[in-house]
């Protein structure tokens, strides 16, 4: 495990570090998630083994702090991604990213170029969402305002989100869940979907064969970014069909 410190007061982002030969590849966790469960066993598939992997988890969650000045927005999560991968001495890496951290990443690589030479977005979030009681995910618990979450409201959320989710949720800081969760489904001007057209890198977009057609994926085409349907698989692609993840992930960073 390594650390660095990514805000002012000293906050430490953490990671799993798998050793091997440059450039870096970083993997990023989404909402309520940790990188070294997520990607732990796809990280050391044959077809991915082999490069230095920093296994990073996004402040606020798993085992990084849970600062409550941090205003979780997604361009802080990126700068504090930042902060941490220049302190691991990380340049061009190869950024492979599961939804909230897919925006986080695309945001990294439009406000830090430099160090980000290829994405491979994993059921990303790219368009602002609208907040909905009970819906599943970061729709329902950026329905809540703060003190109504932080109150009680978080219990509820437990309750919906269901015991695999909840075994990672539960290491997230609250206040972190919420205000991660508001501005992911608030998003970003332009929007990550907007960014991730304009970057200049490789940029590869995995999501589920089962939940159909991607939305946009001919104007995603057209802008050079390949979109990929991994098949028998839900919203955690690389949990739930580590072998197929594997093969697409590795197709993409070839």
């Amino acid at each position: 495990m390594h650390s660095a410190a990514v805000t002012t007061e000293g906050d430490q982002i953490r990671w799993a570090e798998l050793p091997g030969e440059g450039p870096a590849r970083v993997y990023v966790h989404g909402l309520g998630a940790t990188s070294p469960l997520y990607f732990a066993e796809t990280a050391v598939h044959p077809l991915l083994a082999g490069r230095r992997s920093l296994l990073i988890d996004l402040l606020g969650h798993g085992h990084s702090d849970r600062p409550t000045s941090f205003a979780y927005t997604l361009e802080d999560h990126a700068d504090a991604l930042a902060a941490a991968l220049r302190a691991a001495k990380v340049a061009g890496a190869e950024v492979i990213a599961h939804s909230m951290g897919g925006a986080v990443a695309v945001v990294l690589a439009a406000r830090h170029p430099e160090l980000v030479s290829r994405l491979v977005l994993v059921d990303a979030n790219l368009d602002p969402l609208t907040p909905e009681r009970g819906a599943y995910g970061s729709r329902d618990i950026a329905s809540y305002g703060e003190e109504e979450f932080l109150a009680g409201g978080w219990r509820e959320v437990r309750d919906r989100a269901g015991e695999d989710w909840w075994a990672t949720m539960r290491l997230t800081g609250l206040e972190a869940l919420h205000r991660s969760a508001v501005h992911l489904v608030r998003g970003t001007t332009p929007t990550m979907r907007k960014l991730l057209l304009d970057l200049p890198v490789p940029r590869t977009f995995l999501y589920p064969e089962p939940d159909g057609p991607f939305p946009g994926a001919e104007e995603l085409e057209a802008a050079g970014v390949r979109v990929v349907a991994v098949p028998d698989c839900g919203h955690c692609i690389m949990l739930d069909n580590p072998e197929a993840f594997a093969h697409a992930a590795a197709e993409a960073l070839a």
